[in-house]
């Protein structure tokens, strides 16, 4: 698909560009709104498509939770694997889409690799993400940064004291989450890891104050995100930070999200689970 195409449903998808201007833009790189709209199906996620773990398998248990965040109760998805003992714990957290199908699978995938996983909801507060995409998108809008990043800090506290957790605790996060991570690598000083994919970066002030490991993971294409891998990457020598940084040539932004036909690289993608499963079995130790 034209790289323009794939540019402008990114830039759709993470800057408050309007549904109908997305779709005239996309009717003038096509060459008319006929084949916007058979162009556009390939570039939405399909849900349909995102359960690569089913919710019955008998080797996990999953559940949906509250726990207390910093300003509201926090709903979530908690997996874990089934037989008895103590796992180390990850949290996953979501694209800017919320906490959807694809993350839920994503959750299941990491119990499934031995570990106690909870994806948060970011959008608790306003009662959970909605199905509807122009609402989500607006609320997403209205978030608190700091009221936010707190109830994901609460969410590693939470994670540190179950029954079923070693207390150790990493997170991964995606896209939205990926900068979200690196949030939670700088002010949750109870991580021990942090693997953001295709995540912005923080301010290079802040790096010094990091507390965690970082595995690092970006698309070759993604030329927004990758515009902050060398000032960060600069900042993390300066401080002796432990970290890790992969680049997946030929891959788009989102390549881990198997719902994205597009941007999808099941290559890349299955290389970058095999890393962070790895990175984090070894720093949750």
């Amino acid at each position: 698909m034209d790289q323009r195409i794939i540019n402008l449903f990114d830039e759709y998808t993470h800057k408050p560009l309007k549904r109908d201007d997305f779709l005239k833009r996309l009717a003038k790189l096509t060459g008319s709104m006929a084949a916007a709209m058979t162009v556009l199906p390939l570039l939405e996620v399909n849900y349909a498509q995102a359960a690569t773990v089913a919710h019955t398998d008998d080797r996990i248990k999953t559940e949906s939770i509250t726990y207390p965040g910093a300003d509201t109760t926090m709903k979530g998805y908690l997996a874990r694997p089934a037989a008895p003992g103590k796992y180390p714990a990850v949290v996953v957290i979501h694209e800017n889409r919320g906490l959807n199908p694809h993350i839920e699978d994503v959750t299941r995938r990491m119990a499934l690799a031995g570990f106690v996983a909870l994806a948060p909801d970011a959008l608790s507060a306003a009662g959970g993400t909605p199905t509807d995409e122009t609402q989500m998108r607006e609320l997403f809008g209205k978030l608190d940064a700091t009221a936010t990043r707190n109830n994901f800090v609460k969410a590693v506290e939470y994670l540190k004291t179950q029954a079923n957790s070693t207390g150790k605790v990493g997170c991964v996060g995606f896209c939205w989450g990926g900068a979200m991570a690196n949030q939670l690598a700088i002010h949750a000083p109870d991580l021990k890891a942090a693997v953001p994919f295709y995540g912005r970066q923080p301010d290079a002030a802040d790096v010094p104050k990091m507390k965690a490991a970082v595995q690092l993971h970006y698309g070759g294409l993604d030329e927004r995100v990758n515009a902050g891998i060398p000032a960060y990457e600069a900042a993390l020598k300066a401080a002796g930070i432990p970290y890790e940084l992969y680049i997946y040539e030929g891959a788009q932004h989102a390549f881990n999200n198997d719902t994205a036909p597009t941007r999808y690289n099941e290559a890349a993608a299955k290389l970058a689970w095999e890393r962070t499963t790895k990175f984090l079995k070894e720093k949750l130790v």
